[in-house]
């Protein structure tokens, strides 16, 4: 089964990526990200595409450019992340056929996201929107409108997300920091996921 979750694996480097995408992927967690302010986030895009790509929707985020959308095209990636809503980066990465998912806090980029592609929307920072604001922004939104929850969404308030229509969830820090283990993001992942098929409606 898989989970509606964005793995956001913010300082990973490339001799760690595939062994960490892997125990995701064990755990039940097949979306992941490499935010491209990482270390040489295009080799770890790659060395987790090359391993994984049957397995998992892997790329980007913190994607600001188009010419980054094409960079992870190249290394192998199909997922583009966005903190901000950019239409040129939602229509090339679009073009490029990969899933696009901008950063989205108001009802006009909102709107501007879909109009322009985008495949579902990421409410950030959700912590500052709040469950109360996703209620009322859903209730204008396109049926069917994919929305994750990004920073303030965690296993704590899953349940509380999910009741204010929120379809899924990117976890950062509460999954994977710089230095972590294996054993580490196994541990978390395992813990997320629990967390989140508990609070599944």
């Amino acid at each position: 089964m898989t989970r509606n979750i964005i793995a956001i694996l913010r300082g990973i480097t490339p001799p760690e990526a595939a062994a960490a995408a892997a125990a995701l992927i064990d755990a039940g967690i097949t979306k992941i990200e490499v935010p491209l302010n990482s270390p040489a986030p295009f080799d770890s895009i790659k060395a987790m595409a090359d391993a994984h790509a049957k397995d998992a929707l892997i790329g980007a985020g913190t994607v600001l450019s188009t010419d980054d959308v094409g960079r992870v095209a190249q290394a192998g990636g199909r997922l583009v992340v966005s903190p901000n809503c950019d239409p040129r980066v939602i229509v090339a990465t679009k073009t490029a056929g990969m899933q696009s998912w901008p950063g989205v806090l108001t009802p006009t980029e909102c709107f501007a996201a879909l109009k322009n592609g985008a495949d579902g929307l990421k409410i950030f920072p959700g912590s500052l929107l709040g469950v109360e604001g996703l209620r009322a922004i859903r209730a204008v939104l396109p049926a069917g409108t994919q929305v994750y929850a990004v920073g303030g969404a965690g296993p704590d308030n899953f349940g509380d997300w999910f009741a204010a229509s929120a379809d899924g969830f990117g976890i950062g820090s509460a999954l994977y920091k710089p230095g972590m283990t294996l054993a580490d993001i196994s541990a978390r992942a395992d813990n997320i996921v629990a967390a989140y098929d508990a609070a599944r409606p």
